[in-house]
């Protein structure tokens, strides 16, 4: 039977190293911000001072981060996550050029032919390209995308060396070679080890914690009332498809409900597509999909989600008892 307080897991997505507290408060403040928009003031201080649930934000930064880890050399890096990341930045674009279409984008159509055509030349020019030249070519590709106006805002500071090397997180993650594979074992478990499977969770993951939320859960014993994804790569492709485990991929049986919201101006998210392309729990539950739209820069961030009430408000239901 499954009891007691309510838990809230937070797994967050790509990025450098991060605080736990203040990452938790953020999240908890953007949350209770979503539940303002979504005129359920009254939960506001049950959010913020956890009264309504344990809340844990689960932090594996460092695991990705810490000096040493995953190969320190840049010529090392590119030779091995170039592949994955051109197949990335192929399904990134794909997914693009069906937001932006010519007829009525022609602006974006051009950025999106442009990176098109470097990555063209980069993936044809890959055996005879040492791995250094690869890379350059392909922060060529994410500098270009940075072109688009919605793209160019979500990343903010960032450029596109720093774009190109936030998504190589998510490769350095699936690779499933035996001295690799490690990394993905240690982060489930950082995810998992304070949970009690006899209490009920709510889970809302982001970005490349989705990816991470979506094998944890897998493995978790207990029951998932909710489990919300935000701005996920999940379906972004076979690069990421293919490579989850298991795989095919499918909700894990004990998630009650999944929603999943993403914004135009993501490029990391796979839209729609994850609805469809992963299939649902022997219960039949699948990934119910609504699109949101965020204002202001970087909107490839947890706390921009939060704040919209249609993401606040089912989070907030399902933690009332």
């Amino acid at each position: 039977m499954i009891t007691g307080k309510p838990q809230l897991l937070f797994v967050h997505g790509i990025g450098g190293l991060r605080d736990t507290a203040t990452d938790r408060r953020r999240w908890l403040e953007s949350l209770a911000a979503g539940a303002r928009d979504a005129e359920r003031a009254d939960a506001i201080s049950a959010l913020t001072q956890s009264w309504l649930a344990d809340v844990t934000f689960a932090n594996y930064s460092d695991l990705f981060n810490r000096r040493g880890a995953q190969g320190d050399a840049a010529g090392e890096r590119d030779e091995h996550e170039a592949p994955f990341l051109m197949e990335l930045l192929d399904s990134m674009l794909e997914e693009l050029a069906e937001e932006f279409p010519l007829e009525s984008s022609p602006q974006e159509a051009r950025v999106i032919r442009d990176a098109r055509f470097q990555l063209d030349a980069a993936i044809e020019g890959r055996q005879a390209q040492g791995a250094g030249e690869i890379g350059r070519r392909l922060v060529g590709v994410t500098t270009t995308m940075l072109r688009l106006p919605g793209v160019r805002q979500a990343a903010q500071w960032m450029n596109g060396r720093g774009v190109l090397s936030q998504l190589a997180q998510v490769g350095r993650y699936l690779d499933r070679r035996a001295k690799k594979a490690e990394l993905g074992t240690v982060v489930r478990a950082r995810v998992l080890e304070s949970l009690d499977p006899a209490r009920p969770l709510v889970v809302v993951s982001h970005s490349l914690g989705t990816v991470i939320a979506y094998e944890a859960l897998h493995e978790y014993e207990g029951a998932v009332t909710l489990w919300v994804t935000l701005g996920s790569p999940l379906a972004l492709g076979a690069v990421v498809l293919d490579r989850l485990v298991p795989c095919p991929a499918f909700c894990p049986a004990n998630v009650a409900s999944w929603l999943n919201f993403w914004d135009r101006d993501d490029i990391v998210v796979g839209r729609p597509h994850l609805a469809h392309w992963i299939g649902p729990s022997e219960s039949g539950v699948k990934a119910v999909t609504e699109r949101v739209d965020s204002r202001g820069l970087w909107t490839h961030t947890a706390t921009k989600y939060l704040r919209h009430g249609i993401v606040a408000r089912p989070v907030i239901e399902a933690l009332r008892p």
